[in-house]
């Protein structure tokens, strides 16, 4: 009876164990899951590589650390271990969600100004500028559209002969050619196709004489066509770029008058003073032309 007694004992001991362990690696699984999970959460918040080692808060083994109650058992330290796993992957989380709303809102606030600053410069462009805004000298460089004035009432939209607005022959040139055509069309008021003409002509021939003149005539048509915003970037692209062009000082000149249309008569009155300094040389057409376009402005100084 002794021996069968001790044999159960042992028998017992034996399947304790046994029946401990699958709860045991039921819970090391379960940490483990976690901790690949705690890893991907800390990729995502920190993409530098730069993940910072994030401990459990519970270790296990560590003294003064295991809940009461629970008499230091290994399952109780797992237990801990999992729970402290558990919060610190809610608190990235949250960390993501958090920083997924504020990237959204930025996106949207940067959508919502570009739409803006394109509507606004839609709106500059189309509304015709005021009549009070137009320059008297630029009437006076153009002619007269009354079809009732006689023909030595009307200038012709030429510069004196020394530097004409078209030359007076064809000489064969591509280029020049295509700054006649671009020419014509701006003189027939056809403002829209002189403009894709003449910015064409400047495009295709670029090491050309002409395409200073092509460029600058291309910001007049948008300037007659009530667009002096365009005509404002046409004429300071053709300066800056070309600072040597024949048409060069006149680009110039007419970006002063697009800012006054503009209504933007400070940085018109600097760009008047930028004219004289650069081009002390300039043309008698544009010289002549220039005291009007000062007080136009309303410049303080002479210049």
């Amino acid at each position: 009876m002794r021996l069968h007694l001790i044999a159960a004992v042992l028998l017992a001991g034996a399947a304790f164990p046994a029946a401990a362990q699958p709860q045991r690696e039921t819970q090391e699984q379960r940490i483990e899951r976690l901790e690949q999970q705690l890893r991907a959460v800390q990729r995502r918040v920190f993409p530098g590589g730069q993940i910072p080692q994030v401990e459990p808060e519970i270790q296990p083994n560590q003294p003064g650390t295991r809940p009461a109650g629970t008499g230091g058992t290994a399952v109780a330290d797992l237990n801990a271990r999992v729970d402290a796993l558990e919060a610190q992957l809610a608190a990235l989380t949250g960390a993501i969600e958090e920083n997924t709303n504020r990237t959204r809102q930025t996106e949207e606030a940067l959508t919502a100004f570009r739409q803006d600053t394109t509507t606004r410069l839609g709106r500059l462009e189309a509304v015709p500028a005021p009549a009070a805004a137009t320059p008297p000298q630029q009437a006076a460089a153009t002619p007269s559209r009354t079809p009732a004035q006689t023909p030595a009432a009307t200038p012709a939209r030429t510069e004196p002969a020394a530097a004409p607005e078209t030359p007076a022959a064809s000489t064969g040139d591509a280029a020049e050619e295509a700054y006649n055509a671009g020419f014509r069309l701006w003189e027939a008021r056809r403002y829209e196709e002189a403009q894709a003409a003449l910015q064409a002509a400047a495009e295709r021939h670029p090491r050309s004489r002409w395409a200073s003149w092509a460029s600058n005539l291309a910001g007049r048509a948008f300037l007659d066509d009530n667009k002096p915003a365009t005509a404002a970037r046409i004429f300071l692209a053709n300066y800056q770029g070309n600072p040597q062009g024949e048409r060069a000082a006149d680009s110039l000149f007419f970006l002063g008058q697009a800012l006054v249309a503009l209504n933007r008569r400070p940085e018109a009155c600097r760009v008047y003073d930028e004219l004289v300094q650069v081009y002390p040389n300039m043309r008698d057409w544009l010289r002549a032309r220039l005291p009007d376009a000062r007080r136009t402005a309303r410049c303080t100084t002479t210049g």
